[in-house]
């Protein structure tokens, strides 16, 4: 195989896009996005999108090209950021994959598993069950009981993939784990993982400061033009959901700021987490340029 798939991974606010560009021109590949809510059209600011600049010096693909309102899902991220990647092979010896979703990586990686149907009656109850605090905390522990593998590396704010795993694990009587790992799919490329890490106080710090430029920006104007699909599950998101909380008067927003730098430090840590368990990644600082071509080249 001569086509190699080069995928930059690592935290929110490390430092992927400004790596991702230098290592897309080295190697004259484009860049297909890898992170779950940089795909939708509506989140720019909240997501740190590569900006319009970025994008104009190397080619983008699948960054904010469906709406938020969209039933999207990592089945339909595999399928189409397999088709772009499959397309751009016939012209280019390389293509960068780059994100933060450990869930979408592993998607193009490995290829995600046949999910069984679960009864409409049942998403409806359990979704029922999630708009009370006393009942999302009974989902949990339920989902903890049924899958502590599982549990133990989710976001418990996600609701839908909360609810998911515990549709699969009440339908099926197995663990949502289990049926996910199946056989992975041997892709016709090679893949060489680059980790991007930074020291774990400078990273909370740039975290910090990326949220206070993301107001500077226009975040909470962004977030009020969102306000109205706060329920879907795109917009279940760090920066929106806190912001969404501020527009109910439920917090103020000194409280909110507050509130987003903190769960983006928290949200960075679980990336790491799952990302950590990955042997194949080789770890590299964001200033290391030539040690990461040096490297892809040594392969």
């Amino acid at each position: 195989m001569d086509k190699t798939l080069i995928i930059i991974i690592g935290s929110t606010g490390v430092g992927k896009t400004d790596m991702s560009i230098e290592i897309g021109r080295y190697f004259n590949a484009h860049i297909v996005c890898g992170d779950s809510r940089q795909v939708y059209k509506e989140m720019t600011i909240g997501t740190a999108t590569p900006t319009n600049e970025e994008k104009a010096q190397i080619p983008h693909h699948l960054f904010q090209y469906v709406s938020a309102l969209e039933n999207y899902n990592v089945g339909r991220y595999e399928s189409e950021a397999m088709e772009i990647i499959t397309e751009l092979f016939k012209t280019h010896k390389n293509v960068l994959l780059v994100g933060g979703s450990g869930m979408y990586i592993d998607a193009v990686c490995k290829g995600i598993d046949d999910m069984p149907d679960v009864d409409k009656t049942l998403r409806e109850e359990l979704n029922e069950l999630w708009k009370s605090e006393e009942g999302r905390k009974n989902l949990l522990e339920e989902l903890k009981n049924k899958d502590s593998e599982f549990y133990d590396k989710i976001d418990k704010n996600n609701r839908v993939r909360v609810i998911r795993a515990i549709e699969v694990c009440r339908s099926t009587g197995s663990t949502y784990t289990s049926i996910r790992k199946g056989k992975a799919i041997k892709r016709p490329f090679n893949i060489v993982k680059i980790g991007v890490e930074r020291d774990r106080a400078e990273l909370y710090d740039r975290i910090n400061k990326r949220v206070d430029m993301m107001i500077e920006q226009g975040l909470e104007e962004e977030a009020r033009s969102v306000y109205h699909l706060r329920e879907y599950n795109s917009l279940q998101t760090v920066g929106y959901r806190e912001l969404f909380d501020y527009f109910d008067g439920t917090t103020t927003k000194e409280e909110a700021i507050e509130l987003i730098k903190r769960n983006s430090r928290r949200y960075a840590k679980r990336q790491m987490t799952w990302f950590r368990r990955d042997e194949t990644i080789k770890w590299f600082s964001p200033n290391d340029i030539k040690g990461v071509t040096d490297y892809i080249t040594s392969l």
